[in-house]
C-alpha cells in the first residue's frame, strides 16, 4: 500500500544520491545509505507485513531492531528486519505475510533400547 510520504528532506539541503529498489513488484527510487525501512516509509509504503495472528497490517515501530514489526523478505530471504538493513541498488523486497517457514532438523530416532520398547 502506497500513500503520501511522511518523511521529506529538510529544506535547503542537497538531494541525496538515490538507488533503485523493488518493493512488491514496484520499482522505487530511494535515498542511498538509508535503511530499507526508512527508504520504504519515505517512498510512501505503509504496510510491511501482515500479522500471523489476525492478518492485520504491520509497519516499523521502533526503527532500531527491537520490535520486529518491520520484517520483510529481502532478495528471497524471509524475516529480515528492514530497519537494520541498508538499501542497495537492485534489491528486491517483499512484504512478509504470516510466519516464515524454518528448516529445523529433526532429531534421529533413538535406538530401541533407549526407547524402552517391549
Amino acid at each position: 500500500m502506497l500513500t503520501d510520504p511522511l518523511f521529506q528532506p529538510l529544506a535547503g539541503t542537497a538531494p541525496p544520491a538515490t538507488v533503485r529498489i523493488h518493493f512488491d513488484g514496484r520499482s522505487l527510487s530511494v535515498p542511498e545509505g538509508s535503511s530499507v525501512a526508512a527508504a520504504l516509509l519515505q517512498a510512501g509504503v505503509r504496510e510491511f507485513r501482515h500479522s500471523p495472528v489476525g492478518g492485520g497490517p504491520r509497519a516499523p515501530y521502533c526503527m532500531m531492531g527491537v520490535c520486529f514489526e518491520c520484517l520483510v523478505t529481502i532478495d528471497g530471504e524471509p524475516s529480515r528486519q528492514a530497519c537494520l538493513i541498508p538499501v542497495r541498488d537492485g534489491m528486491h523486497v517483499q512484504p512478509q505475510d504470516g510466519l516464515p517457514s524454518f528448516d529445523v532438523p529433526q532429531p534421529a530416532a533413538a535406538p530401541a533400547e533407549i526407547r524402552h520398547e517391549a
